[in-house]
This record gives C-alpha cells, sequence and structure tokens, in this order.
C-alpha cells in the first residue's frame, strides 16, 4: 500500500483506529489487561472501559502505537514508507515526509523494525540454500595495506544463509565464530541438514559441513557459476543491503545492526506478499497469522 492510498483509506484519526480495531479485536473489544469482554465503548474518546478491572484502554496499548502523541496517520504513513523503500528509509529522511523531529522519526522507524522481527519463527530453509558472510562497516578512504577488506577487515561480521526462490536468515556473529565449530552450528540451527544442499564458498569454516549434509563449495578464484552451483542470490542480498547501509543510513551502531537486518530480511522474505502493510500492521499489533 502506498501513500496516495494510505490518505485515501486513512483519512483521520478515528478510520485508523478504527482499522487497528477491526484487526485486533475482530470479536468485539477485549481488555489487554484482564483479558475480559465486560468492556463498554467510549466512541467519542475514542477508548474503552473494562467493567471487569475498572481500567479504561484504547487499541493502542501493548503495541508499538502505545502512548504515541503522534496521529495514527503518520505512523501508517512511516510503515508504508519504510516497506516500500527496497533499501530503507533514514531518520532524516523520515522526518522530512512527516514533518516531525528526526529523534521521534528514530523511535517510530525503531518501532516499525521490531514489529518486522521474525526470530521466533524457527522455519528452517531447505532445497538449494546458499550461505555467505560478509562485514558491515565503514570503508577506508584510500586503499590501504593497513586497512585490509574482506576477512581480515576489523569490520561487524554477518552471516546470511537463503533458500533459492524463498527466504533469508542473516544475523550478526562475532569476529572469533567464524570458525568451522560456530559455522556449522549456525547451519544446523537455520538449515533442514535432511533436505538441502548447501553451496558456500571456499572459506575453511565451511569445510566441516559436508560431514552432516550434502556441500557444494564455488571457487571464486576461478568461476564464479557452474550450473546452480553459484552463491549470487545471496550476494544479491548483500548488495541490498550494503547500499542501503552506505547510501541511506550512512552509519549504523554494532548494538542497532541486527534491527536494521531484521528489516531487511522482512522485506526481502515477504516481498510477494500480496497486502504487506496489513501484514506488518497485524505483526505490530501482536496479531498471530
Amino acid at each position: 500500500m502506498n501513500i496516495i492510498e494510505i490518505f485515501n483509506r486513512f483519512p483521520d484519526q478515528e478510520s485508523c483506529l478504527r482499522h487497528l480495531e477491526f484487526i485486533r479485536w475482530p470479536d468485539g473489544p477485549v481488555c489487554p489487561y484482564c483479558k475480559s469482554q465486560r468492556v463498554t465503548s467510549m466512541p467519542k474518546e475514542s477508548r474503552h472501559h473494562c467493567n471487569n478491572c475498572m481500567t479504561s484502554f484504547s487499541v493502542t496499548v501493548g503495541t508499538i502505537f502505545h502512548k504515541t502523541h503522534l496521529p495514527i496517520q503518520k505512523w501508517f504513513l512511516a510503515v508504508s514508507l519504510i516497506l516500500n523503500a527496497k533499501k530503507g528509509v533514514s531518520s532524516r529522511q523520515l522526518s522530512r515526509d512527516l514533518q516531525v523531529n528526526k529523534d521521534t522519526a528514530w523511535r517510530i522507524s525503531m518501532q516499525i523494525r521490531r514489529a518486522m522481527n521474525e526470530r521466533i519463527q524457527r522455519e528452517l530453509l531447505q532445497g538449494i540454500v546458499e550461505a555467505d558472510e560478509t562485514y558491515i562497516g565503514g570503508k577506508p578512504r584510500y586503499r590501504n595495506p593497513k586497512n585490509p577488506r574482506g576477512r581480515g577487515t576489523k569490520k561487524t561480521p554477518v552471516v546470511g544463509m537463503v533458500e533459492r526462490g524463498g527466504k533469508v536468515k542473516a544475523e550478526v556473529v562475532k569476529k572469533g565464530s567464524l570458525d568451522a565449530k560456530s559455522l556449522s552450528a549456525l547451519v544446523r540451527r537455520n538449515v533442514d541438514i535432511n533436505n538441502t544442499l548447501l553451496i558456500t564458498d571456499q572459506y575453511k569454516g565451511y569445510f566441516g559441513i559436508k560431514q552432516f549434509m550434502p556441500h557444494m563449495s564455488v571457487d571464486k578464484t576461478i568461476w564464479w557459476v557452474d550450473g546452480n552451483c553459484h552463491t549470487n542470490t545471496i550476494e544479491s542480498f548483500w548488495a541490498l543491503l550494503k547500499r542501503g547501509v552506505i547510501g541511506q543510513f550512512h552509519k549504523v551502531s554494532l548494538k542497532h545492526l541486527p534491527k536494521y537486518i531484521d528489516e531487511f530480511c522482512y522485506r526481502y522474505n515477504h516481498r510477494k506478499h500480496s497486502d504487506l502493510f496489513l501484514l506488518t500492521l497485524n505483526k505490530a499489533l501482536g496479531v498471530t497469522k
């Protein structure tokens, strides 16, 4: 859903709240504190009163919209802008688009990224899966032997696995966790080893994988593609992630880097979803479908 559709479907605060209530409470309001259905609605205040625990509440309680002072329409616009931006939207750009200050825009974007987190889902990748690692961080201005690139760099390592035509999983790892034991454990956590062919480059950390599952490797000093044996899919995802970090966000702290990676994984994994905006609102409201 684009921003024009947002303005047409949700022109005011009341229409936004009605939509959230329809998603969260399709069978009528439920108290988020005691789960009672003995609720009296107060339409003029867009709130409800629980006759069981004697507490008033709105549909935003316990969600990413909780205690917000911004119109919900601006939240909907922010969700649309972030979902439709293939390489992400910086908080500075979001602040200009929504006419809010940069700190408010940053908080909105981080709350939306919280709704994009899918780490609780443990679906294993299968079929043909490509695995690779990349490094996120600042680039040296000049090519200097003291600032090596690739695995010799001081940047933050990120390991990713992508199912051909399917989903991607990526996570930040410690620099010392790129050995054979750690990478094998990471593969076991994310891949169905009985129904998967894993394709990687010839990094020595992947050598032990062939002991417990089918494994092929690409020698990129000689060739990049040999039929189905390549890592171009995961390399394409890394290109999106790096263009976003370098071109949009410019700098991402190690503390928040996993949330930005989750954002890119979320957009990639649901790229074919018919209504990604509705799916994201469901997750923001804690509704699982």
